[in-house]
């Protein structure tokens, strides 16, 4: 054999790289910005979450009395008139909100119109 065959007689097949489409591109942007959006709102949830409500006050602003208001979306701690989340927060949370629907709109439809290309090209 003089290495260009196969045992069974076949020439190899030539490795072809992998093509990344639009569709892919869009679904790994969809998957990173939701990954990422939820370990934001973990960090987030950090300032609300505590068993003891004057807790969540004690511990991230130094004040020992119970929160005026608090909530988990959108991700708020008023303890004593003053808001404790971080201001960039919540616009984060919903621009990656944002990323991540859209992008795995446009990852199904770039899928299915790739798709309906690909049946509708004439065969040589």
């Amino acid at each position: 054999m003089d290495g260009t065959r196969t045992p069974a007689g076949r020439r190899p097949m030539a490795a072809t790289p992998r093509r990344r489409t639009p569709a892919k591109k869009a679904a790994w942007t969809a998957v990173t910005a939701a990954v990422l959006g939820g370990a934001l709102h973990v960090y987030g949830l950090s300032y609300v979450l505590f068993l003891q409500p004057q807790d969540s006050c004690w511990f991230k602003a130094g004040r020992l009395i119970t929160p005026d208001s608090r909530s988990e979306l959108p991700v708020s701690l008023v303890c004593g008139g003053e808001e404790i989340v971080p201001v960039w927060l919540n616009p984060a949370l919903l621009l990656l909100a944002v990323t991540a629907v859209g992008s795995a709109v446009a990852a199904v439809v770039w899928g299915l119109t790739a798709r309906r290309r690909g049946a509708r090209a004439p065969s040589a």
